[in-house]
């Protein structure tokens, strides 16, 4: 084969000169034959292998090794390559930042009364604190108020407030950056609201949904988070697009999370009854065309689908993560969300089952169950993609059965 393809005009078969009465034996003139006829240049619009690839066994022109190993570049981002993926990514920091993402953390109700009881207030986060500590930015819904004299009670109410030393669990658990743009963050009022920031950043906790962008600084690549309330009102727009001008003149990877959609659905949509008005499909496009580089969403209490939208990635519902909704399957399940940057493009993501147990602890769940979400997860994202005309997986999943209601206390 080398002697075919020397890198320098002067293979063996090319010197003796097309056409020049060269004799040898038969496999000898098949070799020459098949030089002079490729100096004229490789035949266009075929992947036939000529003669002399087929006697020296070439591979095809299809076995290639991919555009990543190639070029040594992430390929685009897509459905298929978020849930399949092919590209392994490099084990090199110095190029690596982990986003870790979590759905709705609502220490109140019921998950403040057992907290309460337990004196306890890490217990929510103990068995998944160890993961959700490991990347290098951890960013949290916070959907409550936290103050000291909370009343406790577990009885039902859509008043929502937390006891102040749930910050030590958010600690524990690893949050950084704490969304504060929802419907239930007011339901003590601004003195609630300033009550809740100042907890948080004295505990070194940043936030985003009041109006600065935070910007945290990991190892020379800086991340802005703002947040936006769709849930009881319209989406301010023109903020958002102010917003994400601001965040990018601050940092090098902007991330939008809004809180957004119908509850207890498994795709997208408004709910004009809360009223929740605007489609997110619609704000999530809106917000990459003004510049944002990840588009995280939260509210509906369930785990929704992705998107991938002009090369960026929409996530529409993280589902719950600590809330008391044990009234139904469905709200005790959510995904923690590991979102891969190789230098300021994302290149990777992953999700993480949980389910809530005891009214309040989420835990990871088996392999089953994990494999059963993250088919649904699939689906759905294929469900949403084949709707707006764009590139699903392949092949696209069906649907599994939901998952059977499971036992109220954790397996031991």
């Amino acid at each position: 084969m080398n002697r075919l393809a020397s890198p320098r005009g002067g293979s063996p078969a090319r010197s003796a000169g097309c056409g020049n009465g060269a004799t040898g034996i038969l496999v000898a003139a098949a070799l020459l034959l098949a030089a002079c006829n490729n100096a004229a240049g490789p035949l266009a619009g075929t992947t036939a292998a000529t003669a002399a690839r087929a006697l020296v066994a070439a591979p095809d022109f299809s076995d290639q090794p991919s555009f990543a190993t190639r070029t040594g570049r992430p390929p685009a981002l897509s459905l298929q390559e978020l849930f399949h993926p092919t590209y392994n990514v490099p084990l090199d920091p110095s190029k690596i930042r982990t986003l870790l993402v979590t759905g709705d953390i609502i220490p109140a109700r019921g998950v403040n009364y057992f907290a309460t009881v337990k004196h306890d207030f890490l217990w929510p986060f103990r068995p998944t604190a160890d993961y959700t500590k490991n990347a290098d930015i951890t960013y949290v819904n916070l959907e409550s108020p936290l103050f000291a004299g909370c009343p406790v009670s577990p009885a039902s109410s859509f008043t929502f407030c937390g006891d102040a030393r749930f910050v030590d669990g958010l600690n524990f658990m690893g949050a950084k950056v704490a969304n504060l743009a929802n419907n239930h963050l007011s339901n003590y009022g601004s003195a609630g609201i300033t009550a809740t920031d100042q907890l948080l950043q004295s505990h070194g906790i940043l936030t985003s949904g009041l109006g600065p962008v935070a910007v945290i600084d990991v190892r020379g690549i800086k991340f802005g988070f703002i947040g936006f309330n769709g849930v009881g009102r319209a989406i301010d727009q023109n903020a958002v697009k102010a917003g994400i001008a601001r965040a990018r003149q601050l940092a090098d990877i902007v991330v939008v999370q809004f809180h957004w959609g119908k509850e207890y659905e498994r795709q997208p949509i408004p709910d004009p009854g809360v009223p929740t008005p605007d489609d997110p499909v619609n704000i999530g496009h809106e917000a990459i065309d003004w510049g944002a580089d990840i588009v995280i969403g939260n509210h509906p209490h369930w785990y929704q689908g992705v998107e991938v939208y002009k090369g960026k990635l929409i996530t529409y519902a993280h589902g719950n993560f600590v809330f008391d909704q044990m009234w139904s399957e469905e709200t005790r399940e959510g995904v923690i969300g590991t979102y891969t940057f190789y230098g300021t493009q994302l290149v990777a993501a992953s999700w993480k089952p949980v389910r809530s147990y005891d009214y309040g602890q989420p835990v990871f769940m088996n392999a089953n169950d994990s494999a059963s979400t993250l088919q649904t997860m699939e689906a759905a994202s294929d469900t949403l993609a084949t709707r707006l005309h764009e590139p699903t997986t392949s092949p696209v999943p069906a649907y599994p059965p939901s998952l059977p209601y499971a036992p109220e206390h954790a397996p031991a």
